[in-house]
Parts: C-alpha cells; sequence; structure tokens
C-alpha cells in the first residue's frame, strides 16, 4: 500500500477516536514530512485523501483543520461487572433474527451480511461454475478432516500479515467460523464450565456455550480498547473459569481493535492462570488500516490459543467455509469436528483457494476495505441526524457494524416490533448479552453501498425510537 494512504488512515483513525477533535488544527504538511520521514508531495497526497473523505478541510495559508460540523456521537457506555457467571438466555430472540428470510421489502439492518455483490467477486463465482464443470468432479468427494491443503496452505501464508507464523499442518478447515469457534469450545469445556466472554459479545458464540451446558462471565468491555484487564485478573482470582472467549480485531458488536500491549497482557494473564484463549478474527481482514491487526495468536508460544476465522465475512457466508488453528488443542479439535460435521464440502473450498492463489483476494479485500470505512461514516451520520439526541454509538476501526446506545431503560425489543410492519430488522442489543443485559441498545449493518432505501430505513428506526420515547417519558 502506498505511504501516502498509510498516512491518511493514521490521520484518519486519530480524528476518529477524538485526538483531534472538530475545529483542531492538523499537523502541517512539513512536520509530518519530518515525523515519518516522507516526501511534502506524500503528505500533501495524504491530506488530499483525508478531504475527499471528509475528514479534514484546508484553510489558506493556514493548514489544515478537523470540520467542525463533523460531531460524533458519545461512545458507549461501559457496562458494569458482572456479579458471577450466568447461565444464557436470549435465544428465542436471536431466533427471530436468524430465522428472517431476505425479502426485498424488508431492509436487514441486523444481520451480519458482508456486501456480496462486489466485481471483485466474480472470479471467485467463475471458479465455482468452473469447478462443478469439471469431468473428475473434485466437489462431489469426501474430503481430508484437516481440509483441503492447498486452502490451509493459502490461509497459513495470508496470517502472516497478522503476525502468525502457521503451517498447513496446524489448520482445520471447519463449516463456517461458527463451527471453528464450537468445536474449540466444545474441545476445552465440559458442561457446567465458566467462560470469560467479552461484554457485549457475539450471540452465535454464546449461544453455543447455553448448548452445551457451560456458563458465561461478561467482562466489562471498552468501546475503544476492549476488554477490561483489570475486571479480567479479579475474575480469574475469583471464579475457575476454563476458557476466555473474544473478538479483539474489528469487534462484533463493538468495532474497536484491541491494543497490541493489551494483547500481550491478556495472554500473560491466560498463562498466569493457566486457561485456554479462544480469539474470534472473523472480521480481522477487514481492519481499515495497514497492515491488519496482530492477533492474540501471533504473541503466543506455548499453544494455549486457539485462532478461529472465516471467509464468510470477508467474502461470502453462503460458501460456509470457516478455519482454526487449535495449537495444543488440535487432536481434540479435529474429534469434536468429526463427530459434528465431519469433513467439509470440497468446491467451495477449492473455489476459495483458486481466488486466493490467483491474487484476486487481495485487491477485494483492498475495495471492500474502503468502502465499509466510507459506509461506517454515512452511518454515524445518519445516526446523528435521526436517532434522539444524546443517543451513543460505537467508533468501528474495521468491519461493516455499528453498535448503538439509546437511554437506559429504553427497549429495543419494542423498537423492533414496532419497525416490523416498516419493513426493517435491526439487531437487539439483549441477544449480545448472556444475562440480557444492552437492551435499550441495537446493533445495525452497513455494509451495503448506500441508497436511499437505507437511509430511509434507519430514518425509520430514529423516528420510532423518538416516538417510543415520547410515549414513555421516564426513559
Amino acid at each position: 500500500m502506498t505511504l501516502y494512504v498509510n498516512l491518511a488512515e493514521l490521520l484518519g483513525t486519530r480524528i476518529e477516536q477524538g485526538f483531534y477533535r472538530p475545529g483542531d488544527r492538523l499537523p502541517s504538511v512539513r512536520a509530518l514530512s519530518v515525523e515519518h520521514g516522507v516526501s511534502l508531495s506524500t503528505v500533501q497526497q495524504a491530506y488530499r485523501m483525508l478531504e475527499d473523505s471528509g475528514l479534514a478541510t484546508p484553510k489558506p495559508k493556514s493548514g489544515y483543520f478537523v470540520p467542525v460540523g463533523r460531531e460524533l456521537p458519545e461512545l458507549p457506555a461501559i457496562g458494569r461487572p458482572a456479579q458471577r457467571p450466568v447461565e444464557i438466555s436470549q435465544w428465542d430472540q436471536v431466533l427471530e433474527l436468524i430465522r428472517a428470510v431476505p425479502r426485498k421489502d424488508v431492509v436487514q439492518l441486523g444481520r451480519g451480511m458482508p456486501d456480496v455483490g462486489s466485481p471483485t467477486m466474480k472470479p471467485l463465482l467463475r471458479g465455482l461454475a468452473r469447478i462443478s464443470r469439471r469431468q473428475d468432479m473434485p466437489g462431489l468427494y469426501y474430503d481430508n478432516i484437516h481440509g483441503n491443503l492447498e486452502l490451509r496452505e493459502q490461509i497459513a501464508r495470508l496470517m502472516l500479515d497478522s503476525g502468525c507464523q502457521l503451517s498447513a499442518s496446524e489448520l482445520v478447515i471447519t463449516t463456517g467460523c461458527h463451527e471453528a469457534l464450537s468445536t474449540s469450545i466444545h474441545a476445552i469445556c465440559e458442561p457446567g464450565d465458566i467462560v470469560a466472554v467479552d461484554s457485549p459479545s457475539f450471540h452465535g458464540a454464546m449461544q453455543t456455550l447455553k448448548g452445551l451446558g457451560m456458563k458465561a462471565l461478561e467482562i466489562p468491555t471498552d468501546p475503544l480498547t476492549g476488554i477490561s484487564l483489570e475486571a479480567l485478573e479479579l475474575a480469574l482470582e475469583q471464579w475457575p473459569i476454563k476458557v476466555i472467549q473474544l473478538t479483539p480485531n474489528c469487534n462484533n458488536p463493538l468495532g474497536y481493535i484491541m491494543p497490541e500491549s493489551r494483547k500481550r497482557a491478556l495472554l500473560n494473564l491466560a498463562q498466569r492462570f493457566d486457561v485456554a484463549i479462544i480469539e474470534d478474527d472473523v472480521y480481522g481482514e477487514l481492519a481499515y488500516t495497514y497492515p491488519r491487526p496482530r492477533t492474540i495468536k501471533s504473541f503466543d508460544e506455548d499453544g494455549r490459543v486457539l485462532l478461529c476465522s472465516s471467509f464468510s465475512k470477508t467474502l461470502a457466508p453462503g460458501l460456509r467455509i470457516g478455519w482454526v488453528a487449535p495449537g495444543r488443542y488440535l487432536e481434540r479439535v479435529l474429534h469434536m469436528k468429526y463427530i459434528s460435521t465431519g469433513s467439509t464440502a470440497p468446491q467451495p473450498q477449492i473455489a476459495i483457494a483458486e481466488f486466493i492463489k490467483a491474487g484476486h483476494f487481495e485487491p477485494h479485500l483492498r475495495r471492500m476495505r474502503m468502502q465499509y470505512q466510507r459506509n461506517r461514516d454515512a452511518m454515524i451520520d445518519w445516526v446523528t441526524r435521526y436517532f434522539p439526541a444524546g443517543t451513543r454509538a460505537s467508533r468501528p476501526q474495521g468491519s461493516f457494524m455499528l453498535w448503538v446506545e439509546l437511554p437506559e431503560g429504553f427497549d429495543t425489543l419494542k423498537l423492533n416490533r414496532a419497525l416490523h410492519d416498516q419493513g426493517v430488522q435491526i439487531a437487539v442489543g439483549s441477544i449480545f448479552s448472556a444475562s440480557g443485559k444492552y437492551r435499550n441498545c441495537l446493533r445495525m449493518n452497513y455494509a451495503a453501498k448506500p441508497t436511499a432505501q437505507i437511509e430511509e430505513a434507519v430514518r425509520k428506526v430514529g423516528a420510532a425510537a423518538i416516538k417510543l420515547l415520547a410515549e414513555n417519558p421516564a426513559f
């Protein structure tokens, strides 16, 4: 990636995280040139890129400034520490979200669906068609329980960017990231065991804990830096926690990237208390900055980190191709996979391996990162414009999910029901908590290119929220 793009992304991140506030003067072209060891023209190109994205405004003979009109909502509040581990609930609300059938007359703001309509997907579609026509029918046979070797080799190469030195033999292909997570949990834990989770947390992982008879201990999470290490340490001292499960990169639903120093500190805690870490990195490749963030797995030297990911968010969920690097738990994960789905469908594995090997994956990622970052800015602007005053929103550093917090006491279950007849669906906040917290929060997807229809859907959500607040002044 060119130097000016790197510099623009660095400055953009600082602006979005509040290091430079609206109206602040940004560093001079000459100062940035000296600080970063780049040419003056490189800095000027970076500022032009920020200007195009609405993050910087030039003033004659004065330099560049953060636009005054770009007022961002406050960040969501950090949740209170959990008193004890709990049995997971909220299945009914999760089922309501995932059983919804895609319809043209309903704007699905709630599902974790990437944009699959990009032209950079066409080589993959051609590859799938070509494999289905082959005389030797490779897509119709059982595959190795580990998964397609060429795909595993390509994944190992991709993960070098995350700091991981993995070989193909250390990887297991799964039926989506969901199976990677469930086999990892099942390989380590037994019914009744306690799993520490970031909070809010991905509802799929928690429903896996529910299905396997385990309990979750929710750890408060900062919307910019991630899981509270102080609260986690206290929990490890008080409870016999078996596993720490979290999403440190482009978190779902908050969108933060955990700083490297905190990732190292988390791993040190896990080593000190001798617990495993299940790291969900399904959104890691969609970080808006380059190089992509390092994984906790990249610091792991004793195999206690099980790294899970998939192509569901970078390419398409319908491919159902995920993977796990289980470390010391490899044999147990293989056994759990064998008794759940056996080998994974070969045809999409072969097509994805060819797609990556031919050099199509990286250009696709670059396009999607840029699109999602632009879409995020549009979605935050719409929330600022249409939602009730005082609404808080996350500041995603990657992916395509926005977490929105309404006044305490607000009920997004009622909001979702009110939106049902208006052709809009959201993800209610309570499904991201083991105990049903975050009822006043919601998650919205901004993967698709902004359209008048999507803006109108967001406006409807805001208008319905304002109406409910007016009807219930106690909020």
